[in-house]
């Protein structure tokens, strides 16, 4: 985030528990360039001092130069939640303001469920920001703290608000209503200039803004400079992208391929006339670059495609294919044919590019399984073999593994087997497995599609396969992705 030039990065609130107290320890052996790390906390309790408050306290022992701390805003929440008085939580907002002000920190002030409290209670709710610029808080931050706030509202009373202060305005959203990104842009539009937001929306409930859709928005759409890095505009958000998928790791959570900006799908073209549009104009079906955002453009292979979908495929895998030649309607038809059993192959290039082949002529297969079998047995423990024959020229070679699951056992054996002949194939690791159930027309039976991810160094391919039965999904599904490995290299150029 230092590195994109997110002005404010909101660490943790101190005194709430030992990890955040921990953050800010170590956050102080880095060397950041951008950004200014921030403390978050709430006022001070009803019936303490600011002085004798341990998370107020808390923040003035993490060494920041800011600070956010959140007062209620709602009058339901001081009466009903905190049990006070509203004059009392008044106060508790103005000398906790105070309090940290008089300890030279810069404070932001969030007033927590501020739309629902105007709603309500429209005169108390501009009290207590109103209290807040006055005890010398930098920002007042308006919240949806639950989201429900609509567009047209979040317009009317961050205008009436900003009219009725001088320090700036902030604006912090919820999605619970799905409205997080459109109510967070109405509010810049109506004068707010500090947005509080979370990398790929991650929050409370339904999540937060996502900062990932509201950077690209105000910069490219909005011609708002939301960023303190000195690069020129149209580089700026260029690792946007990947710091996307870094938090999704980080995270332990699946990235949404449909995420706006940087999801996978985000510039992913399926339709044969989208991808002709596209490959003649791509502002045709694209509303930015995808490049500004780090991401990049992708033009899938499925039965809605085309002959220039197919055209531009061959050329993506190296494949130069006269706009006569035949092998265009063998693939298309293939294609099509097998899309129709259930196949997908948005993500399985390797399979894709083996259909090519096939159409080619080109000899697929430089070794065949002649047999196969996985068993699992249960006494006392556990375990589950694998067996497989494999034919290459003239040698036949039979092997036998353990595994920690059939498709393991299955995959274990193969690579001993193939690694015989085949000393390449030692460094390619299988880095994602995934089984779905596809309906079949009848209704009366499943069957499954395999996908299966290698990768051998800096090279990654994926393969796909369908039947009634998992285990043969997935060993033609591994037999495929060995045998392009293999064959991948002596194919490139191919005219036809």
């Amino acid at each position: 985030m230092d590195e994109l030039g997110v002005r404010y990065i909101e660490g943790g609130w101190p005194g709430s528990n030992p990890k955040d107290m921990e953050f800010f320890k170590s956050i102080k052996n880095l060397n950041l360039k951008n950004s200014e790390i921030v403390a978050f906390g709430s006022t001070r309790k009803k019936d303490i001092k600011p002085s004798q408050d341990p998370m107020l306290n808390a923040l003035l022992d993490t060494e920041v130069k800011t600070v956010v701390i959140f007062g209620k805003a709602w009058d339901l929440h001081a009466t009903e939640v905190l049990q006070t008085t509203l004059d009392q939580n008044l106060r508790m907002v103005e000398d906790s303001i105070e309090y940290l002000k008089d300890h030279n920190l810069n404070v932001i002030f969030d007033a927590e469920h501020f739309f629902d409290g105007f709603k309500d209670n429209h005169e108390y709710a501009l009290n207590v920001v109103k209290k807040a610029e006055e005890a010398g808080a930098r920002v007042v931050v308006l919240c949806d703290t639950n989201g429900g706030t609509l567009t047209k509202d979040i317009q009317n009373i961050v205008k009436r608000t900003k009219a009725e202060l001088k320090v700036p305005i902030g604006i912090h959203c919820h999605n619970d209503s799905g409205l997080a990104i459109a109510n967070t842009l109405m509010a810049v539009l109506e004068g707010a200039s500090h947005v509080q937001a979370t990398i790929n929306g991650l929050g409370e409930r339904c999540g937060n803004a996502d900062l990932c859709q509201l950077l690209p928005t105000l910069q490219f759409k909005m011609g708002i400079r939301a960023l303190v890095n000195n690069k020129p505009l149209n580089e700026q958000l260029k690792g946007l992208s990947d710091l996307s998928k870094y938090v999704y790791e980080l995270t332990n959570l699946p990235p949404n391929p449909y995420q706006p900006y940087v999801g996978k799908n985000a510039f992913a073209h399926k339709g044969g006339v989208h991808i002709d549009a596209i490959l003649k104009q791509p502002r045709a079906y694209e509303h930015i670059d995808p490049s500004l955002v780090g991401n990049r453009r992708e033009l899938s292979i499925s039965e809605l495609s085309g002959r220039a979908s197919v055209m531009n495929m061959a050329l993506r895998l190296g494949i130069k294919l006269d706009k006569q030649s035949d092998v265009v309607d063998k693939v298309l038809n293939e294609i099509k044919s097998m899309e129709a059993k259930g196949y997908h192959f948005e993500d399985a290039n390797a399979t894709v590019h083996l259909i090519f082949l096939k159409a080619l002529g080109y000899n697929l297969y430089p070794f065949r399984v002649q047999f196969w079998r996985v068993s699992t047995m249960k006494n006392d423990f556990k375990f589950t073999s694998g067996e497989v024959m494999v034919k290459v020229d003239n040698e036949v070679l039979y092997e036998a593994s353990i595994g920690v699951g059939p498709v393991h056992a299955l995959d274990q054996a193969l690579r001993k087997a193939l690694l015989k002949c085949f000393p390449q194939l030692k460094n390619v690791n299988l880095i994602n497995y995934k089984v779905t159930v596809v309906d079949s027309a009848s209704g009366t039976a499943s069957t499954v599609r395999v996908f299966i991810e290698f990768k051998d160094n800096n090279f990654q391919w994926a393969t796909t396969a369908l039947s009634d039965n998992i285990i043969d999904a997935s060993a033609m599904a591994l037999i495929d992705g060995y045998a392009y490995r293999l064959i991948v290299e002596k194919t490139k150029n191919f005219h036809a």
